[in-house]
């Protein structure tokens, strides 16, 4: 579950430092290297809520198994690309493949819990904690690692570090993955019937996931070029929008139970706890590194090395309060420490020594480490057991138009290229999105709830 987990975010934040060297190799520009980003983010977003209803139909090891598949076929075009837009196509069959992971993941935690409900054999607070750890660790240490790899082997070994992961992946997922499969139950606390699998591919919702595609990439790509020029794509969203909200009322298996969701208010600020918390996460994990080694001339180890404390601290962090239960807690310590670090990022400059800059690293290493654990305790509390996986997959959705938003932010503020007033203009943003994230978090009266009934 962990190695399958990891392989989404570890590819989102390991090209963070690669993304110069492949401008240079290719002679392109930061706004055409920064669709690497974007296009791992657009397959994520849309494949990672398809994986999760796909997992709660047929059961995580299939998925599983083809999603490991097309990340090792993703590391190898990667590896061998001849220009900047294969590239593009390896980081959209890379965020396919690891889109099956974490939705897995959580879909063997929910049948465990409920197989082992009478006698309480098994509370998944240790493994939650043990999936976020991990993945909080790879998503910060990915541009460390990057920088290592960038430094000993080149930026494609950034792409070929997937082969053996996704072989991994495969070979374990192989051997150790249940291969009992069932339909979801109906509801929450029903067993899963076993189910053919022709029955089941009927029930899948493919008018509801063309328009939940279109709606995500038509306001993704407003996101990433918002002007007057661009203006369609909103009208885009909206027809979109009113149609897959037309199909889902009224469709007798919906891909995205509208009905439920919209009764789910806690779970719905969730997501967009998950939103905000990666603009800022994001923006500090592309932003800071891109001037690190542009405005302060550091090599792409440095910079990847630079991140070093944030990862360490993370993991501390997470580690030390992973077991304790809170949610609200973890959200607000975790959304004042973002504060605290976006303030500390306004302040930076040239002449700022290199202990200024770890203690910075440092500072964003206590949200890193509270808040992604935070959400994804709580969506696991909040999600109906029936759907866990595409709950999850939604989750993960909501955290990508973050990184989208993030990715956006740094292309308007570095457009003119990378320099410190760009780096303060990204930082107030990111300022703005953590006192946001902490409003919301008091003003939620559900997570009192959550942590009366633990996990």
């Amino acid at each position: 579950m962990i190695l399958g987990s990891i392989l989404n975010p570890i590819n989102s934040s390991i090209i963070a430092v690669a993304l110069v060297p492949i401008g240079i190799a290719f002679g392109a520009p930061a706004s055409q290297t920064t669709l690497l980003v974007s296009a791992l983010y657009f397959a994520t977003a849309i494949g990672q809520p398809l994986a999760g209803r796909l997992i709660d139909l047929f059961g995580p090891r299939g998925l599983y198994l083809a999603g490991a598949a097309l990340t090792t076929i993703a590391g190898i075009i990667g590896a061998f690309a001849p220009s900047l837009s294969l590239l593009i196509i390896a980081r959209v069959v890379l965020g396919l493949g690891t889109c099956a992971g974490y939705p897995a993941s959580m879909s063997l935690l929910r049948r465990e819990t409920e197989r082992t409900a009478a006698t309480g054999g098994f509370r998944p607070t240790g493994m939650l904690t043990a999936l976020s750890v991990a993945n909080q660790t790879v998503a910060v240490v990915g541009p460390t690692l990057g920088g290592l790899l960038v430094d000993v082997g080149g930026w494609r070994s950034t792409f070929a570090i997937n082969i053996p992961l996704g072989l991994a992946c495969f070979v374990c997922g192989l051997i150790l993955l249940p291969r009992r499969e069932g339909a979801a139950a109906a509801d929450a606390g029903e067993a899963r019937s076993a189910a053919p699998r022709s029955g089941v591919l009927r029930r899948l919702d493919i008018p509801g996931i063309l328009l939940f595609a279109a709606l995500l990439v038509s306001l993704m790509l407003f996101l990433m070029n918002a002007a007057v020029a661009t203006l369609w794509l909103l009208a885009v969203v909206v027809l979109a929008g009113a149609g897959l909200a037309f199909r889902e009322l009224r469709a007798a298996d919906p891909f995205i139970d509208l009905r439920v969701m919209g009764a789910n208010i806690p779970l719905l600020t969730t997501y967009l706890r998950g939103m905000l918390t990666m603009v800022v996460a994001y923006a500090m994990f592309f932003g800071f590194p891109q001037w690190l080694q542009v405005e302060r001339g550091f090599s792409a180890v440095t910079a990847g090395l630079l991140l070093l404390p944030t990862f360490a601290t993370s993991l501390v962090v997470a580690a030390v309060t992973g077991r304790h239960a809170a949610v609200r807690a973890k959200l607000v310590v975790g959304a004042v420490a973002q504060i605290v670090g976006c303030v500390g990022m306004l302040f930076i400059d040239e002449g700022t020594h290199i202990i200024g800059l770890v203690a910075l690293a440092v500072v964003f290493g206590v949200p890193q480490g509270l808040l992604n654990l935070a959400n994804q305790n709580a969506m696991f509390g909040q999600a109906r057991p029936a759907s866990i996986g595409a709950s999850a997959g939604l989750l993960r959705t909501f955290m990508y138009l973050g990184a989208i938003l993030a990715a956006a932010a740094i292309g308007v503020f570095f457009h003119d290229g990378i320099d410190t007033d760009g780096l303060h203009g990204l930082s107030g943003l990111m300022l703005g999105v953590a006192a946001t994230m902490l409003v919301l978090v008091l003003a939620d009266r559900s997570l009192r709830r959550l942590d009366a009934t633990g996990l």
